[in-house]
């Protein structure tokens, strides 16, 4: 790290669990954030500012007046832009040291496999079901830790799925793929604007902590656990979450590794 460096991260280094050496871990690290919307936005933004050095952001959708109710990383003179190029500026006004690559592209099941193999962290930012089952298979795959955050309404909840560690259960230990469930969009539920900061706050937090390797040393990460959260009596319920040991998209994977 440079001087200008140091200063920029010194509350990060004052911290006995970051430090120098945590800030260049994630100085070194890479993200992949998957969705710029609502819970996207505060995650690129936290991780923009924390200096993680490589964030790569995927979202085919473009900014709307609709979104600028709760999705802080864009703006009113951005409408119309994609959201990949609008959170990319956002993050380059507030920490230019970094290497962001926007990509305007539909996170389908081989770009998926492309780019999470190249990630230190993934974060599941997005809104349907279908992108969460094949974000999660990549991961499983790949062995990568993956922060999966959700919001709608008042209702939140976010979860770490480490692949890495043989105990800790996939999303799909919880939310099996083959199961149906009913598809829940802002458009038609609405959400409550502070939330998607709550949850992507939290979600860039956990993947802080992995890139930094403090769940390792003196912390412990949400795998494991399923933190839900009614903001209407901003209320926390926490659940203890284990591996289904015939899990359709982990348990083969594990079972030969």
């Amino acid at each position: 790290m440079d001087d200008e460096q140091l200063l920029r991260y010194s509350r990060h280094i004052l911290l006995d669990e970051i430090g120098v050496e945590g800030q260049q871990r994630l100085l070194d690290g890479s993200a992949l954030v998957i969705g710029a919307g609502g819970l996207g936005s505060p995650v690129a933004l936290y991780l923009g500012t924390a200096g993680v050095g490589r964030l790569t952001l995927v979202d085919d959708d473009a900014v709307d007046l609709t979104n600028l109710q709760r999705q802080i990383a864009h703006a009113q003179a951005r409408i119309g832009l994609p959201k990949v190029e609008s959170a990319a500026a956002a993050i380059a006004a507030l920490n230019p040291q970094l290497t962001v690559t926007a990509l305007r592209r539909r996170a389908d099941a081989a770009l998926l496999d492309e780019l999470i193999a190249g990630a230190d962290v993934v974060l599941d930012c997005s809104d349907n079901f279908t992108t969460r089952q094949a974000v999660n298979r990549a991961c499983v795959h790949h062995a990568k830790p993956l922060i999966s955050g959700a919001a709608i309404g008042f209702d939140g909840q976010i979860s770490v799925y480490d692949s890495r560690r043989a105990e800790a259960p996939c999303y799909a230990c919880l939310f099996p793929p083959e199961a149906r469930y009913e598809e829940a969009r802002c458009a038609t539920m609405g959400v409550f604007a502070p939330l998607v900061g709550i949850i992507g706050s939290l979600q860039a937090a956990e993947a802080l902590k992995l890139l930094a390797g403090i769940s390792d040393v003196s912390g412990e990460s949400l795998a494991g656990r399923l933190l839900m959260l009614d903001a209407r009596r901003m209320e926390w319920t926490e659940i203890a979450v284990q591996r289904d040991m015939q899990c359709s998209v982990c348990a083969e994977r594990r079972a030969g590794s």
